[in-house]
């Protein structure tokens, strides 16, 4: 026994015994009297509460969410033993409470670049909700710890030991990440029922794991700190006034009973091996504390072991569980934390453009965290867009839909009735001002319009999405994607149809299935090919001759191919040419025609897939042309679907963007509304219609009115996603209903007449027609119907009353005045109640017809109830391919119909809402990938043209500033 310690005892007999509590400072003369020993804190026990607290907490998230584990990941490099004792106890706490934990151990001759891209990997999945990486590094190569532990996602990093969390902790932000084994401490010490605030603590020790996180701890607690370390004078003298000592310095047994004041709370975090004969072993565990003088001193004391070392497990095991329960509590969200950018309308409502480029975007990033997309998710092109990774769809399967709203118009006037501008004024009232979660869904529009007549498709005034110009350019490239797919199978088809002309079977089979190598094999496609021919052979060289040309030769029909290249822009040349004319190809040339991007069967793929795979099979299945004995041949049957499928890959991923008022925008897709179904993609209203949760919104755009757009919405789209949407907002304006009634032609470019610019209520009261039956097309799907008046200067209130009167009396819904267009989403509030209003009603749509009907029945069943007409009949060559579609299997799709939009006849020229009609099919094909029989009622160019003077005249590129300039 030392002379120092000697001494101290003598002062620890005049210690009276009330004055052994922490914070004690006043020394009285009292009679001598025995101290107890110190109370043990077990760390073991308290290890044991906290883990069951933490299985309890575990067991209520998986009533919340049965699928829903929390999930740790330890990554190790190397195997070192000692690790492996640490690894196994940690695997163990969190299989007790219900963690899903695994190790990673990864080998020693990984890089570090190997390692921070395991990492990254760890970081992205959702599964994992905390992750370790287990010190020291094993390895053979030389690696940056400090950089490994801070590649782990502050978000997981359940050691609290990334620089991150560090700093929070700094500044006593406590909401991160704590690190183990100080906050185990301060839990032992809360535990033991010693008040902290107030006490003077002495940290001894100072490194980054324990010393100063403790000391930090103890400060945010509201103790008084000091810190201490091996350059400090006067050490034992500091110790001795603490009333909290924290010991993590390395050395054992340093710590002597003098260096303790009487009654302190000790807390060793020591743990070193020190000799011992009397063990098996020949050694034992020891403390930084000598623990049997300093249980004759402190008042409360953590033993080694048994002490700080199975806290620094539970507390692991807590900051997981924190974690997990914040992924879940995202997960269940059901508000969205989104910050709206605030508006300031001008007057007079500058230009679309203007208005564009005076609001500053949000940083897409953000918005998608706003919106509850992990960083994982989402793919930036810039700071403005993004693609949504379909992943998120897996994540959320159990989460609830919200509702369903389609957006479609009336019959329109060439210069368009605002569908497009309604629906983001529509989202931008729904999300920034009455505060729900809203998500708009838009086509990608076509770059043809844009530099053609058109001009963009973002909305309009303070309605549209931004930025403006991406939206209506290249955005990410999806309709090249299209075109690129489009112009292969395209090429494909053509040459095989050269091959096979001008090759022999057994040649041409060589050549298909060459040898490599000295061997040869099919590829899987052309297994398939075989499978179809009812071939059971896998081995090339088995087939017979005859076996050779049935697997060869596709035996195209040239008469019956459907296939056409395409190319985004308006090309009125490309109508009708011909291939094939060059010495090289022989003589084998034909009369074709090009399609714009957007009319390619592969973009309508596109937007009713619901998965990678179902787009493939979709592809797959798409019919090019017929072959002599008029069976189908298909992309598959010319082995192109897994290049197709290669191109579309990305594209098939929706694009993130945000409106003026900064709510979220998903665009993608853009299907001709005439030719295919004219609608977004199911992939962006599924995604959205998780995101926003049962009580948010999607709302949607049905191209041209509802008896094209809508109908094929219904028919098409919902039939193919399961969906039934919740209501239908139906756009009107005053010009469109006076130009039903009669009015003078409008005409893009010129001046509109009087008509238009005056009341005219006669004249109003004579279009009404065309709007009530496009609230009778809403109704016979069972939507509530809410009309809305797309607000022009010119109109008058009267116009407005007597509008809003007769759509009532017709059955709609409700029937509101929107000015969107000139005061943003504040202008369409009314809309936004009725909408709200009208999705609490119950869901009772229906389609409009099955699927079993014959073609020609349901042709007539669109035809009459969407249109008036009186008929559909079928010109002789409609009818023959009517019969030949029927008997090649594809009776039972539905039907695209394909027709004028400006009226509800095939022919344009005829307004109002005319009944009894004959509607003419004048041919008839299969989009067999698509998943639906288009009917042609007369002529629908699938090649716009460009006007005499269209926009490219206007648009150029400051060099200077590089903005676009005369877009729109």
């Amino acid at each position: 026994m030392s002379a120092q310690y000697q001494r101290f005892l003598k002062v620890l007999e005049k210690w009276p015994a009330e004055k052994s509590k922490v914070g004690s400072e006043e020394w009285r003369a009292e009679p001598a009297i025995k101290m107890s020993e110190a109370k043990i804190i077990s760390g073991t026990a308290v290890a044991k509460s906290i883990r069951e607290e933490l299985r309890n907490e575990v067991a209520a998230m998986t009533k919340q969410s049965p699928d829903f584990a929390p999930g740790l990941r330890i990554v190790q490099v190397g195997g070192r033993e000692d690790s492996n004792v640490y690894i196994r106890m940690k695997i163990k706490a969190a299989t007790e409470i219900g963690i899903d934990a695994a190790h990673v151990q990864l080998p020693r001759s990984i890089t570090e670049l190997e390692l921070l891209d395991k990492i990254n990997d760890l970081n992205e999945d959702p599964r994992v909700h905390g992750i370790i990486v287990q010190m020291p590094l094993d390895c053979d190569t030389k690696i940056d710890s400090h950089r490994i532990t801070d590649a782990v996602s502050p978000e997981k990093d359940v050691d609290g030991l990334h620089t991150v969390n560090e700093g929070r902790l700094a500044i006593g932000d406590l909401g991160g990440f704590l690190p183990c084994t100080p906050w185990g401490c301060l839990e032992l010490i809360r535990r033991s029922g010693v008040e902290i605030a107030g006490a003077r603590a002495v940290v001894l020790g100072r490194s980054k794991i324990v010393g100063t996180p403790a000391a930090e701890l103890l400060k945010w607690a509201n103790a008084t700190v000091t810190v201490c370390h091996s350059k400090t004078r006067n050490l034992e003298e500091i110790t001795r006034s603490a009333d909290i000592l924290v010991v993590g310095i390395g050395v054992a047994e340093m710590v002597k009973g003098s260096w303790i004041k009487p009654g302190a709370v000790v807390i060793d975090c020591g743990i070193n091996v020190k000799p011992d004969a009397s063990k098996a072993s020949g050694s034992r565990l020891v403390g930084d504390v000598d623990y049997q003088e300093a249980l004759q001193v402190a008042g409360h004391l953590t033993p080694v072991p048994g002490g700080v070392g199975p806290m620094t497990v539970a507390m692991l095991m807590k900051n997981t569980v924190r974690s997990a329960a914040r992924s879940l509590e995202r997960l269940l969200r059901s508000q969205w934390d989104l910050q709206p950018l605030p508006l300031k309308p001008l007057r007079p409502v500058p230009s679309d453009i203007v208005i564009a480029r005076a609001q500053k975007p949000k940083d897409i990033a953000l918005l998608a965290k706003e919106i509850g997309l992990e960083a994982r998710e989402v793919s930036l092109y810039g700071n403005k867009k993004a693609k949504i990774s379909l992943s998120v769809l897996e994540r959320l399967a159990d989460k609830e839909a919200g509702n369903y709203v389609v957006v479609a118009g009336m019959t329109p006037t060439p210069l368009g009735e605002g569908k497009t501008t309604t629906l983001m004024g529509l989202v931008q009232a729904l999300g920034a001002h009455k505060e729900r979660n809203t998500m708009a869904a838009l086509r990608q529009p076509s770059q043809g319009p844009t530099f053609g007549i058109k001009g963009g498709a973002a909305g309009g005034g303070y309605a549209q999405v931004i930025p403006m110009e991406e939206f209506n350019l290249h955005l990410t490239g999806d309709i090249h994607a299209v075109s690129a797919a489009n112009n292969l199978l395209a090429a494909q088809l053509d040459t095989r149809i050269f091959h096979e002309n001008t090759q022999k079977d057994k040649a041409l089979y060589d050549r298909l299935v060459p040898k490599v190598k000295g061997q040869r094999k099919f590829s899987p496609i052309q297994l398939r090919r075989l499978q179809k021919l009812g071939i059971t052979k896998t081995d090339p060289d088995t087939l017979t001759e005859e076996e050779y040309g049935s697997f060869a030769r596709l035996e195209i029909d040239p008469e019956t191919i459907m296939w056409e290249r395409v190319v985004d822009i308006n090309d009125r040349y490309l109508r009708t040419i011909t291939v094939g004319r060059s010495p090289t190809e022989k003589g084998i040339s034909r009369e074709t025609r090009f399609s714009i991007s957007v009319a390619s069967e592969i973009m309508a793929v596109l937007a009713l897939a619901r998965c990678l795979e179902d787009m493939k099979q979709r592809l797959a299945d798409m019919v090019v042309a017929f072959d002599k004995k008029g069976k189908p041949v298909t992309a598959d049957d010319l082995g192109v679907t897994g290049a197709l499928a290669v191109l579309l890959k990305d594209a098939l991923e929706p694009n993130l963007m945000q409106s003026l008022e900064g709510t979220p925008v998903l665009v993608h897709a853009g299907p001709f509304a005439n030719i295919a179904h004219g609608c977004n993609s199911i992939i962006a209203d599924e995604i959205g219609l998780k995101l926003v949760g049962k009580d948010g919104f999607v709302c949607t755009e049905a191209g041209f009115g509802s008896d094209i757009g809508m109908e094929k919405f219904c028919n098409i789209k919902c039939r193919t996603s399961g969906r039934k949407p919740n209501a239908m907002v139906l756009v009107a304006t005053v010009r469109a209903i006076k130009m039903h009634g009669g009015g003078a032609p409008v005409t893009p470019g010129a001046p509109l007449n009087k008509q238009y610019t005056e009341e005219n209520l006669e004249l109003v009261e004579k279009g009404l027609p065309n709007l009530l039956q496009h609230i009778a097309n809403g109704k016979a799907f069972g939507m509530p119907v809410v009309v809305s008046l797309n607000a022009h200067s010119a109109d008058t209130p009267a116009e407005h009353e007597l509008i809003k009167k007769a759509a009532l009396e017709a059955g709609a819904f409700a029937a509101v005045v929107a000015t969107h267009w000139a005061d943003g989403g504040a202008g369409a509030v009314e809309l936004a109640d009725a909408v709200i209003k009208a999705c609490e009603q119950g869901n009772q749509f229906r389609l409009l017809y099955d699927l079993e009907l014959p073609l020609l029945e349901k042709m007539n069943k669109i035809a009459t109830t969407m249109y008036g007409a009186g008929k559909v009949v079928l010109s002789p060559a409609a009818e023959e391919k009517v019969k030949r579609l029927t008997e090649a299997g594809f009776g039972n799709l539905p039907i695209c119909m394909s027709k004028v939009s400006g009226s509800f006849t095939g022919d344009a020229k005829i307004k109002g809402a005319p009944k009894g009609f004959t509607l003419d099919v004048e041919d008839v094909y299969v989009s067999a990938g698509a998943g639906f029989v288009v009917a042609m009622c007369g002529e629908v160019t699938k090649m716009p043209g460009l006007p005499t003077r269209p926009a490219i005249y206007d648009i150029d590129l400051n060099t200077e500033t590089g903005q676009i300039e005369g877009l729109f």
